[in-house]
């Protein structure tokens, strides 16, 4: 989903996309946009008005004001209030005499400002990234559009405009068509308006799936319209399936993108079909619950694509932690040679042996190579996770970690006994740093799991078997031991039995070994019982 990734760049901490004001061009030129935009949407969107008046089921036009106000805050109130009055002068008309006209698009533009206001403060923009706030951002809407209605028609009603008992359904159809109109068209126009959102609408444009849905469209549209006309809107459900499309694979992006054309084909699907008022008002309630869908949708797809992406460099940050006693290991070793090898350079300047000085230095340097070498391993694992396969004995595997935790057994009274017998001739091709990781997260585990037992009854044992072209190493204690559903659960991320555990410990180890061919699983029982299996190369089957 890469339209769906490259949204999350515009994500902001109060999970919203960002209106950005471009630095180039002047301030005089977007209430110029203002001005001229609001009066042709108003003009375009001027079908089926209601007792003659600004009432009509749907209004993209405040979704531009408000856009420019969450932009430019106060300074953009002026200029949206002389293209409302524009508007309602030039386009509809409004039998109100030119100062009650005035007073009345003030009132709308401060309804829309408060609109803006809250949309700044409660979801930070003029668009929602995440569930949260989507959730404030439509309730803003519906309530501030409801209260912007209800006020407005009332004034309607006070100059002599709307008839008595008429409120009711002018309140509604004006809250329908503002409603609607910023749902749908308020992302449209972000996207249309705002550099980041111009950037986001490229992206999914360009792609083969927009080409797709966006060619989708049209036939749905068409059999929505045609065969549903005479069958009570039937088939409309169609159209959620070229929004779904979009949403699934292009997330927000895609879900805002699809909504803006579905509604611009159902408004030219109702004026051609010549529909009623009424059922303009009920089709544009359905084309909400549409774009609604398609956002809900598109919101999931993003958020299961960001928690994905932080969930691999979660993954990533742990096994680092995981690495870091295999890598105290790995340099402990070249930084004590390093030292010792310092040393010796004192005294061999000082006796003036420039032979073994010579050879001496190159031994540092050496050891220095291989400790940058360990250190390079882990800043690519760090970047890429990626695996350096290499022939390695598995003594050599094995001895470290042994000598590691046969000094922690000593301490804390742990029976750490090692079956290993004849070990294989063969090798393993692997990462042996990444190994040891595994080895000493399963040794730890093993560790901790015998703490809680007395004195005497502290027991982990590590026994290393042959098995056809593989090895198996099992780690067993004497531990409180598996439930059958603890082991179904175990190797999911973030299932820890440790207070100040992440739960990564065994998800990594398992990542680490399939990496290498290999399996680890556990075993349900009255002890814990850890077996990694692995594969051998070489003269394997000659032990």
């Amino acid at each position: 989903m890469p339209a769906a990734r490259a949204q999350w760049r515009c994500f902001r901490l109060r999970g919203s996309f960002s209106v950005a004001n471009p630095s180039r061009r002047p301030v005089w030129a977007d209430h110029l946009v203002l001005l001229v935009g609001y009066v042709l949407l108003d003009w375009a969107s001027y079908i089926h008005p209601l007792y003659g008046l600004n009432i009509t089921p749907w209004s993209p036009a405040p979704a531009l004001g408000i856009f420019f106000l969450a932009r430019h805050g106060a300074r953009a109130a002026p200029t949206l209030w002389l293209a409302i009055l524009v508007a309602d002068v030039g386009v509809r008309q409004l039998p109100a005499s030119l100062p009650a006209t005035a007073v009345l698009a003030a009132v709308l533009m401060l309804g829309y400002w408060g609109i803006a206001e809250l949309l700044q403060r409660r979801v930070g923009g003029v668009v929602f990234a995440d569930r949260r706030g989507m959730s404030a951002w439509v309730a803003i809407i519906a309530l501030g559009t409801l209260l912007n209605s209800a006020l407005f028609v009332s004034l309607l009603s006070l100059v002599g405009l709307i008839p008595a008992g008429g409120w009711r359904e002018a309140a509604l159809r004006y809250w329908v068509g503002d409603g609607v109109g910023l749902l749908v068209a308020m992302p449209a126009l972000w996207m249309l308006l705002d550099a980041g959102g111009r950037a986001q609408l490229a992206t999914a444009i360009r792609s083969r799936t927009a080409l797709g849905y966006l060619a989708a469209i049209p036939p749905c549209l068409g059999v929505a319209f045609g065969l549903g006309a005479e069958a009570e809107f039937k088939y409309f459900y169609l159209l959620f399936l070229p929004l779904a499309w979009a949403a699934a694979t292009q997330g927000l992006a895609g879900a805002m993108l699809a909504a803006a054309v579905l509604q611009i084909g159902v408004i030219l699907g109702v004026e051609w079909l010549g529909y009623s008022a009424i059922s303009v008002l009920e089709v544009q309630v359905l084309a909400a619950a549409l774009a609604l869908f398609g956002f809900f949708l598109g919101v999931l797809v993003d958020e299961k694509a960001r928690l994905s992406q932080e969930l691999r460099q979660t993954l990533r940050l742990a096994a680092a932690g995981e690495m870091a006693g295999a890598l105290a290991h790995e340099l402990n070793q070249p930084l004590t040679a390093l030292t010792a090898y310092g040393a010796a350079c004192e005294a061999l300047l000082a006796d003036g042996d420039q032979a073994r000085l010579r050879e001496v230095v190159g031994r540092m340097v050496a050891e220095s190579a291989r400790a940058a070498e360990v250190l390079r391993r882990l800043r690519d694992f760090f970047r890429t996770g990626a695996t350096q396969l290499a022939p390695v004995g598995l003594d050599d595997l094995l001895a470290p970690v042994l000598a590691a935790f046969r000094d922690k057994a000593a301490k804390a009274g742990v029976d750490f006994t090692v079956d290993s017998g004849a070990l294989p001739v063969g090798l393993l091709l692997a990462d042996r740093l990444q190994l040891e990781v595994v080895l000493r997260n399963l040794l730890a585990n093993a560790f901790e799991a015998v703490e809680s037992r007395p004195a005497g009854e502290r027991r982990v044992g590590l026994r290393v078997a042959v098995e056809a072209e593989s090895v198996c190493l099992s780690v067993e204690d004497s531990g409180p031991g598996l439930s059958e559903a603890q082991v179904a659960r175990l190797f999911e991320a973030f299932q820890s039995s440790k207070s100040r555990g992440l739960g990564l410990g065994l998800v990594i180890s398992r990542a680490i070994v399939e990496n290498h061919g290999g399996r680890l699983w556990a075993e349900a029982g009255p002890g814990g019982v850890f077996r990694l299996q692995l594969p051998l190369e070489g003269e394997a089957n000659e032990a």
